[in-house]
């Protein structure tokens, strides 16, 4: 690389520190475009993407069909607010709503605005139908959450780092461990002002920690006898990231291309966001049926953005290519053959100390503590091997490439990974 390619990737690296706020701290690669599982870097250099923004590209980076669908729509009419009704919003909530089966959509941004949302509607319900007093409602949450950054949503994360001099933190939420009934059980039936229980149908930002198997179909029952809204954010984990359309799916017998089937769990309320616009631009959704969602009311609840045309387009594109690509059925078989090869390399590992994921969400725990630096210079190298990806806590690696990936790829990408941990052996 000449010192005037290195310069051009300093610089914009530069212009970032200088003039923005720190709240990230970005793998040193700067990338210019993007295609498929591709990303390549202002040197030219190409890269196979192993983090999706998060899952928020499933569908691949600039699918023509959402892009187009994006570009169609912006040379039309981009915004009216929701002071007017648009020829597109009505389409799209009927669409979305019949996708996910629900009766209901309330079209947000930002999949935290959408989390915001939902904890919104699940406190009218319970003053108004469940007939709690007002500004006692509870909503139980789980032990190392990520559900966003807001001030409310810090206020239940114990992530030292995201509240950290922040407060002072919102009330009225419960912290159980997650992945046990029985605390969830202690805590339902000790608080009769219990509204609702949120939870990640895979704990995503935490390492990608699957839940046992029942363990939300079971959580979900109590939830229904005790009156309290179950809450899904499948903001990360939903639009077929985990080998079925929604994580909540879990293991039932549905066909994975539209989960005409009847699903494991029917949350009472779905958070959706990231890929319901194939990261093309930013769409979320909060979706619930008629006796919960009909607590919104005129002034109640809004967004200028949420609704927008373009958005609509967008996210009917997004899920479309979802359907007709067979995503989640790529994800499901795709899934299974990674963790398969990384298990082979890890039985001989002293680096590597196991894979865990469902679908295309996967992580690698590396063999050190989450204060080291080993799984930050893992994926430098894998960077430098031509493979993006990123820690979490330290000393967990997520991958998750978009959902596009044929075995090919995939395989050729383990062969990435594999030999650079070798260099870490």
């Amino acid at each position: 690389m000449s010192v005037a390619e290195k310069t051009l990737s300093q610089q914009a690296i530069d212009l970032e520190n200088k003039y923005g706020a720190h709240n990230y701290h970005p793998l040193p690669v700067v990338l210019s475009r993007g295609e498929g599982v591709f990303v390549w870097d202002v040197d030219g250099k190409k890269y196979y993407d192993f983090l999706s923004a998060y899952s928020a590209v499933n569908q691949g980076h600039c699918h023509p069909r959402i892009v187009g669908a994006m570009a169609e729509q912006a040379q039309k009419l981009t915004l009216t607010s929701r002071a007017f009704y648009n020829d597109v919003l009505g389409t799209y909530e009927k669409y979305a709503s019949e996708y996910f089966n629900f009766d209901k959509l309330l079209p947000m941004n930002t999949g935290a605005e959408a989390v915001e949302t939902a904890l919104k509607i699940c406190r009218r319900w319970a003053y108004e139908k469940k007939g709690i007093a007002e500004n006692e409602a509870q909503i139980i949450v789980c032990e190392n959450n990520f559900h966003g950054r807001t001030t409310t949503i810090i206020s239940f994360s114990n992530d030292p780092v995201a509240r950290k001099n922040f407060g002072p933190y919102t009330h009225g939420f419960i912290k159980i461990e997650y992945d046990n009934l029985v605390a969830l059980e202690n805590a339902l039936k000790s608080n009769s002002n219990i509204a609702g229980f949120l939870v990640e149908p895979i704990q995503g930002e935490a390492g990608v920690y699957v839940p046992s198997d029942g363990y939300l179909k079971a959580a979900k029952a109590l939830c229904e006898q005790y009156n309290v809204l179950f809450i899904a954010d499948e903001v990360q984990t939903g639009i077929a990231r985990t080998g079925r359309l929604l994580a909540t799916c879990g293991n039932c017998s549905c066909e994975h291309k539209d989960c005409s089937g009847t699903p494991e769990v029917k949350p009472d309320i779905l958070i959706l966001g990231k890929a319901l616009s194939g990261g093309a631009y930013p769409v979320s959704a909060v979706l619930a049926n008629d006796p919960i969602m009909n607590v919104i009311t005129p002034g109640s609840h809004g967004s200028t953005f949420g609704g927008n045309p373009i958005a609509g387009a967008v996210a009917m594109a997004a899920l479309d290519v979802v359907k007709e690509e067979a995503l989640a059925e790529n994800a499901d078989r795709l899934g299974e053959l990674f963790r398969s090869e990384l298990n082979k390399y890890i039985e001989n590992s002293s680096i590597c100390k196991l894979v865990r994921g469902r679908g295309l969400l996967n992580a690698v725990v590396i063999n050190d503590s989450e204060e080291s630096d080993t799984a930050w210079n893992i994926c430098l190298r894998l960077r430098d091997n031509g493979l993006l990806a990123k820690p979490t806590h330290g000393n967990i690696i997520r991958f998750a490439p978009p959902l596009v990936m044929n075995e090919s790829q995939l395989l050729d990408c383990v062969s990435i990974i594999t030999k650079t941990l070798q260099e870490f052996e």
